[in-house]
């Protein structure tokens, strides 16, 4: 059975960088996935997965990808990113997982949210509490309301660069929970969870092992059944911790590659990252696409550390750039135009 890579024009996508247009049609072989971790004893298992899954994987960035409410491009403000509705909608393609952000609530309730700070706008004055300052009721209060007849509390967003949008899409949805995606997306779609922590705070190893024991013992423990689930983290220090609380799940480290730069020098390189992996027993790095393509022989370095590699990014949402990874040795994407690679990515048998 052959999958095969459909051209499309590079500009159906938002912001690519200039690539020649590929044709060539291109075969993925499915295969059995297994990720090795280390018990408490140091002994060897097996992490658990629950199913094999194709060696090119596409992953949903946010359910049915993020929203820029800044783009002029309505296809990242069609449906409201990390809800349920955008991870059902991106369920409706050929994908394996869905990637999404945790973060705990002050009331220690593992909840579903991007950004360090949920707003809203009182008398023309934004106002922003930070998400794990807040109970989840709190929380829950903000944006569209599950409860006929009830009003939440409009939703705001700052961009990077300060400008101020009200958070409006076309196809709105309450905020939820982790244990909500659990119970309301189906058991067969994976689960990336992404595990989500400030990068201008200085966490205790107290404070970190909390919170990511609330995220397994209050819901994964309880409702992961046989679902494909894997933890991601650019916070060195939180991968190293999930990966000795537990071992039936493989844990990848994030890293944008060196785009950005940090104190903690384990986040700068593609390099440190094989680094942090190897010294934690990790399964795989998730990196910025760009990181990889300005250093493509860093793919072979982190095949001979027997890593798994995915990526992220823009650039994840133009089927070229997606083709020349998996000819790299890429195994897998998290993109935001999932229809779109998903049907560049297609197979003609089904």
């Amino acid at each position: 059975m052959a999958t095969t890579f459909k051209a499309m024009h590079v500009s159906d996508v938002p912001n690519p960088d200039q690539s020649s247009e590929i044709n060539a049609a291109l075969a993925l072989i499915k295969a059995p996935w297994s990720a090795q971790g280390v018990n408490d004893h140091g002994e060897g298992v097996e992490a658990k997965c629950g199913f094999k899954w194709p060696k090119f994987v596409v992953m949903g960035h946010r359910g049915s990808g993020m929203n820029m409410l800044q783009s002029p491009d309505d296809r990242m403000k069609c449906i409201k990113e990390n809800s349920i509705r955008s991870f059902n909608s991106a369920a409706q393609f050929p994908i394996d997982y869905i990637e999404f952000d945790v973060q705990v609530t002050k009331d220690d309730c593992p909840v579903i949210f991007h950004d360090n700070f949920i707003a809203t706008e009182e008398k023309g004055v934004y106002v922003e509490k930070r998400v794990t300052d807040i109970t989840l009721p709190e929380f829950l209060s903000y944006g569209p309301q599950s409860e006929l007849g009830k009003v939440g509390i409009p939703m705001f967003r700052k961009t990077k660069e300060g400008t101020i949008f009200e958070w409006k899409v076309e196809n709105d949805d309450p905020l939820c929970t982790l244990q909500d995606v659990f119970e309301k997306v189906g058991q067969s779609m994976g689960f990336n969870i992404e595990l989500k922590f400030d990068d201008q705070f200085v966490y205790i190893e107290k404070q970190l092992q909390h919170v990511l024991q609330v995220v397994l013992q209050q819901v994964v423990n309880k409702y992961a059944k046989d679902r494909p689930i894997m933890f991601s983290s650019f916070q060195p220090d939180v991968v190293l911790m999930m990966r000795k609380l537990q071992s039936t799940y493989p844990v990848y480290f994030l890293t944008n590659g060196g785009s950005e730069i940090y104190k903690d020098v384990r986040r700068n390189s593609l390099e440190e990252a094989i680094k942090v992996c190897m010294a934690g027993g990790l399964q795989g790095i998730v990196s910025e696409v760009r990181a990889i393509l300005r250093d493509p022989n860093a793919v072979t370095r982190i095949k001979d550390s027997n890593l798994c590699l995915l990526t992220y990014g823009q650039l994840n949402n133009v089927p070229e750039k997606v083709y020349m990874q998996h000819l790299m040795g890429v195994e897998g994407v998290i993109v935001d135009l999932v229809g779109e690679i998903t049907e560049a990515v297609s197979d003609p048998n089904k």
